[in-house]
């Protein structure tokens, strides 16, 4: 005999609530294994590839290529061998030893090796969505149970047919196990009639059901609202419905009537003009949320400054022409590498910028590693990579990392880990050919440095006009977690070493 599993689209990590079917890997019918890649995805971060946790045949896929799914909504489903056939499998290779450990009707419980029956697993995970068994916990009995009357409990019994009306070697439900769970405690404690009856709304129908409240003040103000109690979730012990969760659906509510009426007086008054309609989701989606996240919650303000980039350029090109080394010719270091390692330089002077704002705590946390992500524009939209633990890394470790990460986002092989967890970021505009911008910080970073185009300018040199190599730089920076002489401070350094590399000598 066979089960039946339903496999959910699992959280794939830091907070992402959707993903697109990008490439179905299998077909009804095919026959995966445990942990076998079955559909590719693309998320806010990446793209992957999702591992089943079961092995069996595919019976259904849910959603077609191009569909976006929610986390936690079905991917497919797999048939595998049921606990029965387990059952009747290991009576056979063990005798009648193994039928006992099988006729409670509960199923066998997953080893987490990935070689065992139906339902089993092999314990490996992606973030928020565990395949092994699930650890021990306490029951708790539903609100419904102990406004059941007793009448209903049932009785029990040695007979895992008779005491909760399954078949043979059928896994008992949440609601048999719960039931079977409470009625020793109803037998040896009566409750009341009227316990019972007062979990019923007033002047509601019988066929509604008994629902977890005990105030007549609370069943009054629902009543008064228009509020049906069996749709709202109590917050006290056991389920129990009070005041407050009354309220708060009261208030919600409201803002639902209020903001379907102001969406109606618009859509009356506005009409909206035809036009081409693109989603936001995926890349542009998660980016819109951020930068919209960004301007809501930081005061952010904004400072720059021009300087003479003529000595780093040159110093730039006396490191690409040192010759070759042991392994050959000597890795190219980028422009970007070395702003990037000049910012390290600058945050261990002014480490305030290298801090977020816990809001809840209302407390700066200023973060002990310079975690340094790069503004990169890829086909798919903009990504920000990070190179970890930036302060520790020469020019040429960062330099190469940024390569290596640059390429993968290209390719959109970036995980989530690759593209959270950054400290400060560096964005790089100047290739768009434009001189300067005012960045939106990285929520919940606290500062970004902008850097414009390296373009030859008319500048005063050593007390005389020349032609010099000449970028624009700005930062911007949350202004709770210092003041503009900080930032200032900040700016003006990585300006100095900019103009004269040598002073990065100091930070070595």
């Amino acid at each position: 005999m066979a089960q039946v599993l339903e496999f959910k689209l699992p959280d794939l990590g830091e907070g992402l609530t959707e993903a697109e079917i990008v490439r179905w890997l299998v077909d009804v019918g095919d026959v995966v294994t445990i942990d076998q890649p079955v559909v590719e995805v693309e998320t806010a971060k990446a793209m992957v590839e999702v591992p089943c946790p079961y092995g069996g045949v595919v019976t259904a896929r849910f959603g077609e290529e191009g569909a976006e799914l929610p986390v936690g909504a079905p991917l497919l489903t797999v048939a595998v061998e049921s606990a029965e056939g387990a059952a009747v499998r290991g009576t056979s290779a063990s005798g009648p030893s193994a039928d006992r450990n099988t006729g409670s009707g509960e199923g066998t419980r997953p080893s987490g090796d990935g070689t065992g029956p139906a339902g089993e697993s092999s314990g490996n995970v992606l973030v928020g969505y565990g395949t092994a068994a699930p650890a021990a916990r306490r029951r708790r009995v539903r609100p419904s149970a102990f406004t059941a009357p007793l009448s209903s409990a049932p009785t029990p019994s040695s007979s895992p047919t008779s005491s909760a009306g399954l078949g043979a070697g059928e896994p008992p439900t949440a609601a048999s196990t719960v039931a079977s769970a409470s009625a020793p405690a109803s037998a040896s404690a009566p409750v009341p009639a009227s316990a019972a009856d007062s979990g019923r709304v007033e002047g509601a129908d019988e066929d509604r059901g008994p629902v977890a409240v005990v105030s007549p003040l609370v069943r009054r103000l629902a009543r008064q609202h228009g509020l049906d109690l069996r749709h709202i979730a109590g917050s006290g012990r056991d389920g129990l419905i009070l005041r407050a969760d009354v309220e708060s659906a009261i208030r919600g509510a409201d803002d639902e009537r209020s903001a379907t009426s102001e969406v109606r007086s618009v859509s009356e008054s506005e009409p909206v003009a035809a036009g081409e309609r693109i989603a936001l989701r995926g890349v542009r989606g998660a980016v819109a949320d951020k930068l919209s996240r960004s301007r809501r919650e930081i005061p952010d303000a904004t400072c720059w400054v021009d300087a003479d980039a003529t000595e780093l350029m040159a110093a730039r090109a006396a490191m690409n022409g040192a010759g070759t080394g042991s392994g050959g010719a000597v890795p190219k270091i980028s422009v970007l590498a070395l702003l990037a390692r000049i910012c390290t330089a600058a945050l261990s002077r002014y480490p305030e910028l290298n801090s977020t704002v816990d809001t809840d705590a209302r407390e700066i946390v200023r973060l002990p590693a310079v975690h340094l992500g790069f503004a990169a524009q890829t086909e798919r939209g903009l990504v920000v990579p990070v190179v970890r633990d930036a302060h520790s890394r020469n020019a040429e470790s960062i330099s190469a990392e940024i390569g290596r990460l640059t390429e993968a986002a290209r390719a959109g092989k970036l995980t989530p880990a690759q593209l959270t967890g950054g400290t400060f970021t560096l964005n790089n505009y100047g290739v768009f050919g434009v001189d300067g911008s005012t960045p939106i910080i990285n929520h919940p970073e606290a500062a970004m440095l902008g850097v414009g185009r390296i373009v030859a300018k008319p500048w005063v040199h050593q007390g005389e006009l020349a032609v010099r190599q000449v970028v624009q730089l700005s930062l911007t920076f949350d202004h709770r977690v210092c003041d503009g002489g900080t930032a200032g401070g900040f700016l003006r350094y990585v300006a100095d070493c900019v103009e004269q590399p040598a002073l990065l000598l100091r930070a070595l």
